[in-house]
């Protein structure tokens, strides 16, 4: 079973409906028992950092994603899920992050021409080899909905960058962590692919 996330903060029938579309079998939960039991967990989120973390302390998923994680479990972040596994974000003041990877979550910082947040199509090229994108052509489009970047401190984390006015990374993957800043369950074909990807990643660990 596949265990998405519900904390108040994503499109969560949109992400399990395309994990469901490649053939996951998905349950939405906000149970800490559910999310233990489950093979795999994908972590959504559209919103501010800060009410991220609020409500993941106050349902008590905190600790439980960072256990899950720590145990080797294939883990997928989308957006928001992707920054909240880093050290310290900077939306509305500093908030401390799960600090799975190392690095900080930033404010885009852009010329004038350059419209924050930065929402729609954009490319993404590989920095490394990953199942995660097999089959998937270079410089790919998918579809963008932030006003904040991660930082990654890490050297090998960063797996994608994306150039609007600068050169920000947009996919990341270390161990059983793979976490990117687009949407793919709106990114179309090539999102569903990489869902599938991460499926058949899942299924071969």
């Amino acid at each position: 079973m596949i265990a998405v996330v519900d904390y108040g903060m994503g499109n969560l029938r949109s992400v399990s409906k395309a994990i469901e579309s490649v053939g996951g079998d998905v349950e939405v939960t906000s149970s800490p028992k559910r999310i233990e039991e489950a093979e795999v967990v994908v972590l959504p989120g559209v919103g501010a950092f800060k009410d991220a973390v609020r409500n993941l302390k106050e349902l008590n998923l905190w600790e439980t994603l960072i256990r899950q994680v720590e145990k080797g479990k294939p883990f997928l972040g989308i957006c928001l899920g992707l920054q909240l596994l880093f050290d310290v974000s900077y939306e509305f003041g500093e908030s401390e992050g799960l600090k799975l990877i190392r690095g900080e979550v930033v404010r885009f910082r852009l010329p004038p021409e350059f419209k924050i947040p930065h929402m729609g199509w954009n490319q993404v090229y590989l920095k490394k080899e990953s199942k995660l994108f097999e089959g998937i052509k270079e410089g790919e489009f998918f579809y963008f909905v932030h006003s904040f970047y991660v930082k990654p401190e890490e050297p090998g984390v960063t797996l994608t960058e994306t150039d609007y006015g600068i050169t920000f990374t947009s996919a990341v993957e270390k161990e059983n962590l793979f976490a990117v800043q687009f949407h793919p369950e709106k990114s179309q074909r090539a999102g569903l692919k990489l869902l599938e990807n991460f499926l058949s990643i899942v299924k071969s660990a």
